[in-house]
Order: C-alpha cells, then sequence, then structure tokens
C-alpha cells in the first residue's frame, strides 16, 4: 500500500473519530491522540479569533502561533494583544529569516510584491511560508481557520486533510462555516477581533497588499488586488 493511500485512510478515520464532536471536543480528541504535536496557527483574523477562543477558554493542550511578516497593521498587533491579555496567554511569534528578507529587500526593493506575481510570491514565501515550515516542525495536526467561503480555490479543502508539502494533517474546524456565523460567535462570547473587519476588510494579511472590499466585489477583491483573481494565494494553503 503506497503512501499517498495509507494518508488517506488515516484523514478518513481521523474525520470518523471526531465526528460528531463539537469544536472543543475534536480538539481535545486530536491533542489526547496527538499529545504536543496539535498546533494552531493565526493570523488574528475573526475566522481566527473564533477557534483562539475555543482553545484558551477551555484550557485545551493546542500550542498557537502567529507569523509575524513585518508588514502587519497597526490594528492586528491590537488584537494580538488584546488576545494575549484576556486569556492570560502568550502567542509564538514566528519572524522571517534575517538574511533571506535582507537580501530579497536589497536586490528588489521593500515594495517588490507590486512588480510581479513572481516577486510578490518571493516575498510571501520568504514573510510566511518559510516561517510557517520552521512553525510547523515536528507537529501531527494543523488547525487553521479556512472558510470555503472565502474563495473558489477554499472549497476544495476538507475538513481534515493530508498537508503534502508540509507533511502534517490540517483541521479547518470552521471551514463550512458562514460569515453570519462567525460574527455571531464573536459578539456572543465578547471574543477580542480587529476592527478593520467593520471597516470593509474581509481579509487581513499585511498592509501594504490589503484593502477593504467594496460592495459587489468576492471575499478575496481585498487580497493583492493588482493581481488576477486566479494566483491570489500565497502559498501557506495549497489544495
Amino acid at each position: 500500500m503506497d503512501n499517498t493511500i495509507e494518508t488517506k485512510i488515516t484523514a478518513t478515520s481521523l474525520l470518523h473519530q471526531i465526528s460528531g464532536l463539537s469544536i472543543d471536543a475534536a480538539l481535545a480528541e486530536l491533542a489526547a491522540r496527538f499529545p504536543g504535536k496539535v498546533t494552531f496557527s493565526t493570523s488574528f483574523s475573526i475566522e481566527d479569533q473564533v477557534i483562539a477562543h475555543h482553545i484558551l477558554s477551555a484550557g485545551l493542550p493546542v500550542s498557537i502561533f502567529t507569523l509575524d511578516t513585518g508588514r502587519l497593521f497597526a490594528e492586528t498587533y491590537s488584537v494580538w494583544s488584546a488576545t494575549n491579555d484576556k486569556y492570560g496567554t502568550h502567542v509564538q511569534a514566528y519572524y522571517p529569516d534575517r538574511a533571506l528578507l535582507e537580501a530579497f529587500v536589497d536586490q528588489k526593493g521593500p515594495n517588490a510584491f507590486y512588480a510581479s506575481v513572481a516577486d510578490r510570491k518571493a516575498c510571501c514565501h520568504i514573510r510566511k511560508v518559510e516561517p510557517l515550515k520552521r512553525a510547523l516542525q515536528g507537529q501531527t495536526i494543523w488547525v487553521t481557520g479556512l472558510r470555503a467561503e472565502h474563495s473558489p480555490e477554499r472549497r476544495d479543502h476538507q475538513l481534515i486533510e493530508w498537508d503534502e508539502g508540509n507533511q502534517l494533517f490540517k483541521y479547518n474546524p470552521i471551514l463550512h462555516w458562514d460569515t453570519a456565523q462567525v460574527r455571531a460567535y464573536i459578539d456572543q462570547h465578547n471574543v477580542p477581533y480587529n476592527p478593520l473587519h467593520d471597516k470593509g476588510f474581509v481579509s487581513i494579511g499585511c498592509a501594504p497588499c490589503t484593502r477593504a472590499i467594496k460592495a459587489g466585489e468576492d471575499f478575496r477583491a481585498g487580497r493583492w488586488w493588482w493581481e488576477d483573481n486566479s494566483k491570489k494565494e500565497c502559498g501557506l494553503h495549497a489544495s
């Protein structure tokens, strides 16, 4: 039996294991099966704040980290601080490799991502993908705030799936939640969230690459708005 088939069977068995469980219970079950090897990546988006509340309010043994690209909004840092304060936690930060970033900026300039898709993806790789790989080393389950509603590409994701690039399983607990459900949960539990979400920002990333969306635009229109829609992923989440 090849590794691909084995992986699919294992992903199916994990899904069966948590089927019918609440998010808290599913996370607890996964953490019990893989102690010390379940981690959650947060960008402090409104989706990620839902999951952070589940983990932190229940005291679940799931580590939490964020990728600080060095180009985030001031509001994002405020949510980060408010989250640490509310839950008495310390979200671990991973930063870009200094040598890689310095060489890129020296060669291409600080705003090279506007010049071409290749340069933008190179910037994303240095600021996001490479630090992510370091953060995920030694982990078995990667918990994310992916939602299918965000883009056509993300509708291809599964609740639990094998991530070939990072060689672990990805658990997307609110994949099928809609925006109204997310908002209602945040309000009900008084969870800190980014005020940019109230100003038309749906998907919030680096400040130079994010804008509010206009009426009638899709969810990803505010990210890398100068590019064709088919290219709008940074490499963190590949189907």
